[in-house]
């Protein structure tokens, strides 16, 4: 059936293997992903869909999933039917008015972030020095989080999503775009940044907690599973 079939390919993100949201009822992280590549592998022979990641969004992928102490099965059928392929970087255009977005929204975010660490400073500054440390009921020192220390870590939080969230911020998600931009490939990815600019770069993307479905309902449609 799959030389009948228009030639599909996705490029697929890390965080599509990490979302729960591929996952079934008390389904584990490994059963979920053995699960994914085996939709993956019967749509790749069934329907000529091919998935393609990039060596650093494959590396990344490896790190985390070997944190999480997957079995070997995972890496050799993601090996297996996830192809590995280097974005054309040199190869590839991008429209300039999408660099000129960019430019203007990590100006933006630069500035945002230059706000959040002032208010930062001011609501130090606000302190009263006796706030900054205490002492414990026993006389001694005791560890735990002073004023400064709560004012330090709301601020890293912050600045954190005044500067990265929602925006393209890696090289593993810059090669996913080039990737499927060189492939006319669709993205999945669970990262609200890469949806963002896949809008920008003009690319099909799928949610990741959506995929697994998306291909169920493809195969299911054509014939190439039986329904329960």
């Amino acid at each position: 059936m799959s030389g009948d079939l228009p030639r599909q390919r996705f490029v697929l993100d890390t965080s599509l293997f990490i979302t729960e949201e591929i996952r079934r009822d008390d389904e584990s992280l490994e059963a979920a992903v053995l699960r994914l590549l085996d939709l993956v592998a019967t749509a790749r022979l069934e329907l000529n869909i091919s998935c393609y990641v990039p060596p650093s969004i494959h590396d990344e992928l490896g790190t985390m999933l070997r944190e999480r102490d997957v079995d070997d099965t995972v890496f050799s059928r993601l090996d297996t039917w996830v192809v590995r392929k280097s974005p054309d970087r040199y190869g590839v255009t991008i429209p300039a008015n999408v660099v000129y977005n960019f430019i203007d929204e990590m100006s933006d975010r630069v500035d945002r972030g230059l706000r959040v660490s002032e208010e930062a400073i001011r609501e130090v500054e606000q302190l009263d020095p006796d706030d900054l440390t205490r002492d414990a009921d026993d006389g001694e020192r005791e560890a735990y989080m002073t004023e400064a220390d709560r004012v330090l870590s709301n601020l890293r939080d912050k600045y954190r999503r005044a500067l990265r969230q929602g925006v393209l911020d890696s090289r593993e998600d810059f090669d996913l775009l080039i990737l499927a931009r060189e492939l006319d490939a669709g993205v999945v990815t669970e990262d609200r940044g890469i949806i963002s600019w896949a809008d920008e770069f003009g690319l099909r993307y799928v949610r990741g907690g959506q995929f697994p479905t998306l291909l169920e309902e493809y195969l299911r449609a054509t014939g190439a599973t039986d329904d329960e």
